[in-house]
């Protein structure tokens, strides 16, 4: 299972949480700049506030569709409510969220943990198939003259972290 490096992890953990959710609200806003439609398929599940923890940070991310909302919590005795939480290491996570890895094989092999409404994670998981999305190229677009040097390593770290998965199963 392929886990974020300590040395790229530990940078987060020291960082002041408001940086480290600025940063997050920032991808997550282009993000749906970039795919307007992307929580539609969610119909009633909309309203659902999804936890996404990755087992290799100290952080909980929680999301709200119907308010556009992400927030950063650390990990801590009580993790933040959630209709529907999942938890794996953060390049599972992010694959997830392009559609370059089967869910289902995941969850069936326990490298991805899901809790909660099932329904909920599988209207949204539904929604993410159909996205399209591309995150080397939405960081990128948030680098403005340096969108080729940004999209470009961005590609390549996700290349690197997907290496001897099968990410074309989509």
């Amino acid at each position: 299972m392929q886990t974020l490096p300590p040395l790229l992890a530990k940078p987060v953990d020291i960082a002041p949480l408001w940086l480290v959710e600025r940063v997050a609200r920032t991808i997550f806003a282009g993000v749906l700049r970039a795919h307007p439609d992307l929580f539609e398929r969610l119909g009633d599940y909309r309203r659902s506030r999804y936890c996404f923890s990755p087992s290799d940070l100290p952080l909980h991310f929680t999301v709200v569709p119907e308010r556009g909302t992400l927030s950063v919590s650390r990990r801590g005795a009580a993790p933040p409510a959630a209709d529907a939480r999942v938890e794996g290491p953060l390049v599972v996570l992010l694959a997830l969220l392009e559609g370059r890895c089967d869910a289902d094989a995941l969850f069936f092999s326990r490298d991805l943990s899901v809790t909660g409404d099932m329904e909920a994670m599988l209207a949204l998981r539904n929604a993410l198939d159909d996205s399209a999305i591309d995150l080397p190229r939405e960081l990128g677009a948030l680098a403005g003259p340096f969108s080729p040097l940004v999209a470009g390593t961005a590609r390549y770290i996700r290349t690197r972290a997907l290496e001897g998965r099968d990410a074309t199963w989509n």
